[in-house]
C-alpha cells in the first residue's frame, strides 16, 4: 500500500479537532422528556420498540423517571417522514430530551416513537399546514433517495414535497425549517480543495442519482426566506452516510473488487447516522443555523480504504469505466447512473468546522463508520452497482466485476436482442 502525501495527511489532522474518544460515546446518556402519548384520529397504538439500539434503550429507560418530570419549555418540533430512518432516529431522541417540549411526527404510516404526535399524510398535501400549527421548527426529512424509484416520480416527490412543507410552514408562523440534503451537492471534482469549505461553491451537476433534487431542494430552501420573511432554513449536509442506508456509495463497498479509476485520486469522509441525527438535534434547538456539514473529522485515502476494508482494488481506465457505466444505466442494467462514479474519482471531503464552533463533536471515526459499513455489506454482492443473488455472485467472482464492465457491449446487444422479441 503506498501511503498518503505527508503534506496533505498533516493539512488533513489540522483540518478540524480531533474526534471524541470512542468510550465516551458509549458512555453518554440522552437525557430523557415525558412521553406524548397523542395521536392522530386516523392512526392506532403500535410497539414503541425503536429501530436504533440507542433509541430503545432510552424508551425502556426513560418512561417512568420522565412521567415524574415537568413539562419542557422548549420548542415543538415537527418532522416529517418520521415513521423510518433518519426521521425514526431523530423523532425517539427528541421525544426523549429535556430540552423539546413536544414532538410532531408526519408520515404516511405511524411510527413507532409513541411519545410523539402522530399525523397520517403524504407531504405533498397541502393540508399539512393544519398538522404543522402551534410548531416551532420544522425537520424536513421526508426525500425520496432510493436508487430503484423511478427518476421522473423521485423529482416529483422530492420537490413538491419541499416546497409544500415550505409554503405550509410559512403560513402557520413556524420560524424555522430544517433541510436536510447532502455534502454530494458540492460536486466530486479533481480541482477541489481538501478539504472543501462549507460556504463553498455548489459545483455539482444532476448527473448523479438524486443530486439533482438536492441542488433544487436548497434553491428552494434560499429563496424561501425572500418569499417569506419570518421564515428561517437551515440546511445540514451530511457526507457519506452509514447506517441502514442503501445508496450508490454504500453499494461500492459490497463489489467483490474496489474499482478505482485509473489516474484519480478517491478520498472518503463517512457520517453514521447517529451523528447526523445529533447534527439535526443541535439544528433543531438552533444551536446552529445557516448551511453547514456534518461528517467524521478528516478524511480517508484510497489505500487506507483498501487497508482497512481487505478488499483489493480493480482499477481501470477513464473512458472504460464511465463508458461502461453510461451504457448499462441506459439500458436498465444497472440502477446507477455513470454521474455516481465521479464520487468515486474525486475528492469530496469537507470541513465540519461550524459545527465544531458549536459544540458538536461525532461520535464516530472515518475508521470506525467504515468498519461498520462492511459489517453492513457483507453477504452482499454487487457488481457495476447492481445487486446480485449468491448464486449469481459466486458464480461471477471478482473476475466477473470486470467482465461486468467490459464486456458491456455484449451486455447492450442482449438487451437489445430480448427488446426486438418482445
Amino acid at each position: 500500500m503506498s501511503s498518503p502525501d505527508p503534506q496533505v495527511r498533516a493539512a488533513r489532522n489540522l483540518a478540524d479537532p480531533p474526534p471524541a474518544n470512542k468510550s465516551q460515546k458509549k458512555s453518554q446518556g440522552t437525557p430523557q422528556n415525558e412521553p406524548q402519548g397523542t395521536t392522530d384520529s386516523t392512526t392506532e397504538d403500535e410497539s414503541t420498540e425503536n429501530r436504533s439500539t440507542d433509541s430503545t434503550a432510552v424508551n425502556r429507560t426513560g418512561d417512568r423517571a420522565a412521567r415524574s418530570r415537568p413539562r419542557s419549555r422548549g420548542p415543538v418540533v415537527a418532522i416529517t417522514g418520521a415513521a423510518t430512518g433518519v426521521g425514526e432516529l431523530l423523532a425517539a431522541r427528541l421525544a426523549a430530551s429535556e430540552e423539546i417540549k413536544q414532538v410532531v411526527a408526519i408520515d404516511e404510516r405511524r411510527g413507532e416513537v409513541s411519545e410523539a404526535t402522530w399525523h397520517i399524510l403524504d407531504v405533498r398535501d397541502p393540508a399539512i399546514a393544519e398538522k404543522l400549527r402551534g410548531a416551532d421548527v420544522v425537520v424536513h426529512l421526508a426525500l425520496d433517495l432510493d436508487l430503484e424509484t423511478d427518476p421522473a416520480a423521485r423529482t416529483a416527490y422530492n420537490v413538491r414535497g419541499t416546497q409544500t412543507v415550505l409554503t405550509a410552514a410559512a403560513a402557520v408562523g413556524v420560524h424555522r425549517v430544517v433541510l436536510c440534503t447532502s455534502a454530494m451537492v458540492y460536486g466530486a471534482l479533481p480541482d477541489n480543495d481538501i478539504p472543501l469549505a462549507e460556504d463553498a461553491e455548489l459545483r455539482a451537476t444532476a448527473e448523479a442519482t438524486g443530486v439533482g433534487d438536492l441542488l433544487e431542494i436548497e434553491r428552494l430552501g434560499r429563496r424561501a426566506p425572500r418569499a417569506h420573511p419570518g421564515l428561517h432554513v437551515t440546511v445540514v449536509r451530511p457526507t457519506v452516510l452509514v447506517g441502514g442506508t442503501d445508496t450508490a456509495l454504500t453499494r461500492y463497498f459490497e463489489s467483490p473488487r474496489l474499482l478505482v479509476v485509473a489516474g484519480s485520486h478517491p478520498t472518503w469522509q463517512f457520517c453514521h447516522v447517529d451523528d447526523l441525527v445529533t447534527a439535526l438535534e443541535y439544528a433543531a434547538l438552533e444551536k446552529i443555523d445557516g448551511e453547514f456539514a456534518v461528517g467524521c473529522d478528516g478524511w480517508l485515502e484510497q489505500e487506507e480504504v483498501e487497508e482497512i476494508s481487505g478488499v483489493r482494488r480493480m482499477e481501470l481506465p477513464s473512458a472504460v469505466a464511465l463508458g461502461a457505466a453510461a451504457r448499462l444505466h441506459r439500458i436498465g442494467l444497472t440502477p446507477s447512473p455513470a454521474g455516481d462514479l465521479a464520487y468515486t474519482m474525486h475528492p469530496w471531503v469537507v470541513s465540519v468546522s461550524r459545527l465544531h464552533d458549536a459544540g458538536w463533536r461525532p461520535s464516530w471515526t472515518n475508521e470506525e463508520v467504515l468498519a461498520a459499513l462492511l459489517e453492513e455489506v457483507e453477504g452482499r454482492h454487487t457488481l457495476a452497482g447492481r445487486r446480485l443473488g449468491r448464486k449469481d455472485a459466486t458464480a461471477a467472482g471478482a473476475a466477473g466485476a470486470t467482465v461486468a464492465l467490459l464486456g458491456t457491449a455484449a451486455l447492450v446487444r442482449r438487451a437489445r436482442k430480448a427488446r426486438r422479441r418482445i
